[in-house]
């Protein structure tokens, strides 16, 4: 659930022109051209690292013990 809901954060800061800054800011500070896809990409990886620390802290125990 924490992927898709980095994901819409994503797409929802996309609408303010995030995306541009964050390309734009990206290429300043490391000199390499970026994508969108790599935006999102990096949103992907931020929901899945949430997920990691969901299943740590036990929030998906009840599932698995059903």
């Amino acid at each position: 659930m924490a992927i898709l809901t980095f994901l819409l954060i994503g797409w929802i800061l996309n609408w303010f022109k995030f995306e541009r800054l964050f390309i734009q800011a990206f290429k300043e500070l490391f000199n390499k051209e970026i994508s969108s896809a790599t935006y999102y990409f990096m949103f992907f990886c931020i929901g899945v690292i949430g997920e990691i620390v969901l299943l740590f802290q036990g929030a998906y125990y009840e599932y698995f013990l059903r």
